[in-house]
């Protein structure tokens, strides 16, 4: 019997409807707008790593349009405050744009969505994990006297050496006022800190002590590829972190300097409040995102070491940190971004 032609076209479209349903499946997040959203990459490795990860989620993930865009804290930052662009800058130091982000606060045009890094930013004293490992009792900087033989170096007459920050960095002066609050030249030490000259003499100092397994004490900060690539263990500061000490630990002409820690540093996922009214799902994702420290730590240093670009360095961590990355996102984006890798 011949079908009808009215039943037959009827059946054709059900099928093309059909059809088109199975090979677009309906998302359960996606990216929101239509615009394109800007990524701020910072010129430094963490940054940048970060930046390509949210690339590499909302383009894979969520199907936006995305494009980055070369930044740094200040002026990305300011660029915020006036611009609203970019819509999302993933690892802002606030605490170095204490006055733009008060600024940013009060016009309410963009917000932290995260601490990018779990345990904020660190600075302090490092050690070599061998060392640690081999003085046990070595665990504070008030440890340090005890072990300042360990720490001599031929140049220094028998005294110890502690490494500071370079010349102009702001923990250069607090390092000096510890010093001084320790008595440190007094008691085994040189006459003050040890100026490595430059950011990458003291990394070179370390690479150099570290390959040959020797002695170091000093400044560094993290998350760094330095502190992954050669296991650095930051020595505790009992006293914490205190602020009327602080101020005083920060100032040249501090008279009457007291130990304390330094203040974990404020590393925000910085999103437009435009993104988030356009994108919630995406901004969803970015409230969720964040990197354990260690993690981070030895992410920059296998990077560092095998001169990996940013962009591989992404990519592994896509494929070996399924059990952070799938915390930020639905199942669905989790399995379009897996399949892209």
């Amino acid at each position: 019997m011949a079908i009808p032609t009215k039943i037959c076209g009827l059946v054709t479209g059900l099928v093309l409807v059909s059809s088109s349903l199975h090979s677009q499946p309906v998302s359960a997040a996606d990216c929101g707008t239509q615009d394109t959203v800007t990524v701020s990459e910072f010129s430094w490795l963490s940054a940048s790593i970060e930046a390509h990860v949210v690339k590499e989620i909302l383009t894979e993930g969520y199907d936006c349009d995305v494009i980055m865009q070369p930044g740094d804290t200040v002026p990305t930052a300011t660029s915020m405050l006036q611009k609203s662009k970019p819509d999302i800058a993933p690892e802002l130091w606030v605490s170095n744009v204490v006055e733009i982000w008060g600024k940013i606060q009060d016009k309410g045009t963009v917000y932290k969505a995260n601490d990018i890094f779990r345990e904020g930013g660190k600075e302090g004293f490092y050690i070599p994990e061998y060392v640690a490992e081999a003085n046990p009792g070595l665990k504070t900087i008030h440890d340090l006297p005890e072990y300042a033989e360990l720490f001599t170096e031929p140049a220094t007459g028998g005294k110890g050496r502690i490494y500071s920050a370079p010349p102009g960095w702001a923990s250069e002066i607090t390092i000096s006022n510890i010093y001084r609050a320790m008595n440190l030249d007094d008691r085994g030490f040189e006459e003050k800190p040890f100026s490595p000259g430059s950011g990458a003499n003291l990394k070179a100092t370390i690479a150099r002590k570290v390959t040959r397994k020797q002695p170091f004490v000093g400044y560094y900060w993290e998350p760094t590829a330095v502190v992954g690539r050669y296991n650095l263990v930051r020595l505790e500061i009992p006293e914490g972190h205190q602020p009327d000490r602080w101020a005083c630990l920060t100032d040249s002409h501090c008279e009457n300097p007291k130990v304390s820690d330094w203040p974990t540093g404020e590393v925000a996922v910085a999103v437009t409040t435009e993104l988030k009214k356009n994108a919630p799902d995406v901004a969803r994702m970015l409230e969720r995102m964040q990197f354990p420290n260690d993690m981070m730590n030895g992410l920059l240093g296998w990077a560092d070491e095998g001169s990996h670009e940013s962009e591989a360095a992404a990519e592994r961590f896509l494929e070996m940190h399924e059990d952070v990355w799938t915390q930020w996102v639905p199942d669905d984006v989790a399995d379009r971004v897996r399949a892209s890798l």
